[in-house]
């Protein structure tokens, strides 16, 4: 087992030096208002917080998925991410950012009032809103620093260190000791800082990233030069047919059983699902966390957009070269990796841990556990940042104390900070199986949200009433449906998810009157969707004939083929350098740079131009 060197001590030590510095000079800035505390003022640029949120998706427990991925299914493996899905980031590039902008609402909470007012069915949606969200980031919380936990524990041994703790460990809770003292690291410049302090430490931590990618890519590639790989018929190629068809069994016979056990085998039809809930899900628009607060942090509609189109860029590019890299040391050098688990099975997830121990030099490992250290506190903190978000201005200041002072926000903040790492902590210490709490994140909380978030923007008939009942008809669906069918993929549960949330969502919408006409009236103004409006576009057209509705719904969807095109071929053109695949590479920047100059002309052009 390698451990780790004196040298790569240091460098983890001086990152965290670092963001405790970065927690103490922006505290003065972040006490100055509720908006400069939550939302950085609006006044950080987009591209340092798309740089930002494109750090916050740069986490642990994602790239191992991800290089183990890369590893069983190849160039193929650049569509599975669609499952969460990662295109909608190009549905807020092209349009919902600027929509959910123009709110001017300081969370998704707070959103709602400006789309069904203030009346009894308002008040209902805001309820099931805060809860959503707690709950998610409450799991999300939970989930991240065991994770983390798990990941140092196998550089740093608990004997490297049980002489320095004044109190015993017990094994088991190796893992969450070593989470706990990392997240409050991530507490110390999330809370003094705010928005922030998390943005400049995240800033930091995508540079550490960056090069640390930029090495493991050379590594792989080097690899690729100068052994022979020996991978499946179809491991190069991004196209698939019917079936999956690929066979392990002359290679590494163990992988035939992954595939197995993920239930891919019948690839178009998992596509087809996958393509039809990512859609749906990114047409609902962001969920009330991280990434929302980050798009109401910006200046502008436009620069939401830009800040939302930016995470793709800068991301994918960089992180698939890491995840190529590690793939392709994998695989040539697959007899050096120990990936038996603790039952003695062969782990594939293990492939990324092991490969850092096996592969990863004196200094550049310590550069890149810095790294993926930084990503859990950078996902921890925009998290807790959305938390406190949510506790003071949508339930202190709402409902408690709405004329509170600068003061009194600041120590709110603080104290709704700590109580929410405390209960994230005690909520991990009783998780015991951490991929089951992020699956049961995905696919209850995020299935029984998508129905009422899609009519909420596109039916002006769709009122708070409607809004409550589908995302509480979701809710309790998703806990049921897949206790009834628990050896069915969850992927494909989705369906009845949604008609449960529909369902809902039309019977709760025509138990109650509509929303208020002035609410809808300036709702329809400011945000400009287009959708079902048609009695209010009418009704405004009276008041001013001059107004002119929003008509660029097949520009809007044009623009987003184009931009999943282009993200999609960012995530492939990392992995055809790695493998040095020459034709391909030249395929892919053709196609990459006349997606960009479509986007160039018919979506950044157009970003300042306002509908009247």
């Amino acid at each position: 087992m390698k451990l780790l060197n004196t040298v790569d001590i240091v460098i983890i030590l001086l990152y965290l030096l670092t963001i405790v510095i970065i927690g103490l000079v922006l505290k003065k800035r972040a006490q100055r208002s509720k908006d400069d505390y939550l939302l950085g003022g609006k006044s950080i640029p987009w591209y340092l917080l798309g740089l930002s949120n494109a750090s916050g998706m740069f986490d642990i427990s994602g790239t191992i998925w991800l290089v183990t991925l890369m590893f069983v299914y190849g160039i193929k493996s650049a569509w599975i991410p669609w499952l969460w899905p990662v295109f909608n980031q190009v549905f807020l590039m092209v349009y919902l950012s600027k929509w959910l902008r123009r709110s001017n609402a300081t969370t998704g909470a707070e959103w709602i009032g400006t789309r069904f007012g203030f009346a009894k069915g308002a008040k209902l949606s805001h309820v099931i809103v805060v809860v959503f969200a707690l709950i998610m980031c409450l799991g999300y919380l939970a989930y991240g620093f065991i994770g983390l936990g798990k990941f140092i524990e196998i550089f740093i041994p608990w004997e490297m260190v049980s002489n320095y703790v004044p109190f015993d460990v017990t094994p088991e809770y190796v893992p969450h000791f070593y989470g706990t003292i990392f997240t409050f690291f991530a507490v110390f410049y999330s809370l003094l800082g705010g928005m922030s302090g998390i943005v400049w430490a995240d800033v930091v931590q995508f540079g550490i990233m960056t090069v640390a990618a930029l090495v493991i890519g050379y590594l792989g590639f080097q690899a690729v030069g100068s052994n022979k790989l020996n991978v499946p018929d179809g491991w190069m190629s991004p196209f698939f047919g019917w079936e999956l068809n690929m066979d392990w069994t002359h290679i590494i016979p163990e992988v035939n059983n992954k595939i197995k056990e993920d239930g891919f085998g019948l690839f178009t039809i998992f596509f087809m699902m996958m393509v039809f809930k990512g859609l749906l899900v990114s047409i609902a628009g962001p969920a009330p966390n991280y990434d929302m607060q980050k798009i109401l942090s910006t200046k502008s509609a436009a620069e939401a957009s830009k800040m939302s189109g930016f995470v793709s860029v800068i991301l994918m590019p960089i992180r698939y070269l890491m995840i190529a890299g590690f793939a392709a040391l994998a695989l040539i050098y697959y007899e050096k990796l120990d990936l038996l688990n603790s039952a003695g099975e062969i782990d594939f997830e293990l492939i990324l841990p092991t490969a850092i121990q096996q592969f990863v030099p004196v200094g550049l490992l310590g550069l890149l556990l810095a790294g993926l250290i930084a990503a859990f506190m950078s996902t921890f903190a925009g998290t807790l940042n959305a938390a406190q978000a949510y506790l003071v201005n949508d339930i202190y200041l709402k409902y408690k104390k709405p004329d509170a002072s600068p003061k009194e926000i600041r120590n709110m903040n603080y104290i709704t900070g700590v109580i929410v790492v405390i209960v994230s902590i005690i909520l991990g210490l009783f998780a015991k199986d951490v991929n089951s709490v992020l699956q049961w994140i995905v696919s209850v909380l995020y299935g029984s949200y998508v129905g009422a978030n899609i009519l909420k923007w596109h039916w002006w008939r769709f009122n708070g009433e409607g809004f409550f009942w589908g995302m509480v008809a979701g809710l309790v669906s998703a806990a049921v449906i897949p206790e009834l069918f628990p050896d069915v993929l969850g992927l494909y549960l989705f369906p009845w998810l949604l008609l449960a949330s529909l369902i809902g969502s039309v019977i709760g919408t025509y138990s109650a009157p509509p929303t208020d006409e002035a609410v809808l009236k300036k709702f329809y103004k400011n945000v400009k969707p287009w959708g079902f409006w048609k009695p209010i576009h009418d009704k405004l057209l009276i008041e001013d004939p001059n107004f002119k509705k929003n008509e660029s719904f097949g520009m809007d969807m044009f623009n987003v083929l184009i931009g999943i095109t282009a993200q999609t071929t960012l995530v492939i053109l990392p992995m055809y350098i790695i493998f040095r695949q020459q034709t391909p590479i030249y395929i892919s920047l053709v196609v990459l740079v006349i997606c960009l100059v479509l986007l160039k002309k018919f979506w950044w052009n157009k970003l300042e131009e306002k509908i009247d």
